[in-house]
């Protein structure tokens, strides 16, 4: 469904360490970036597909990025476990809780989450969709 998700960072080191600890539980891995004369960006993928990406960006316009009211990136995670280490991997490195692992009946039988912000404010949510068959 997508090509790439962005988010903005006003430090891009500590939103990398942020970032390496909340997706590598989720099976997410650090790629290299060609320079292609925009700004400086960190991407992540999955091991086993080029598409889709996640960047974090220094915003192109040059001025300091700032999180958006209501909006929110929702990354998949393979088990409940994975949940709880990415959402703690996060809270380790400069996140913020917004609401710990546990069910969300609300969304379905069997939804498991985590919600959290990365150190510049930007919203995240981990999920095991246990509700959904695979």
């Amino acid at each position: 469904m997508f090509s790439h998700v962005t988010v903005g960072t006003r430090d891009l080191q500590r939103a990398g360490r942020f970032y390496d600890a909340l997706l590598a539980p989720l099976g997410m891995i650090r790629r290299a970036i060609t320079p292609d004369g925009g700004p400086a960006a960190l991407c992540w993928v999955t091991a086993h597909a080029p598409l889709p990406r996640f960047y974090v960006y220094h915003p192109f316009n040059g001025e300091a990025a700032t999180a958006g009211n209501g909006g929110m990136v929702a990354f998949l995670a393979p088990s409940k476990e994975a949940v709880s280490e990415a959402h703690a991997g996060g809270l380790a490195h400069g996140g913020t809780d917004e609401g710990g692992p546990g069910p969300r009946p609300h969304y379905g039988d069997g939804y498991f989450g985590a919600y959290l912000r990365d150190p510049d404010g930007n919203k995240v949510h981990i999920v095991h969709r246990g509700d959904l068959p695979h």
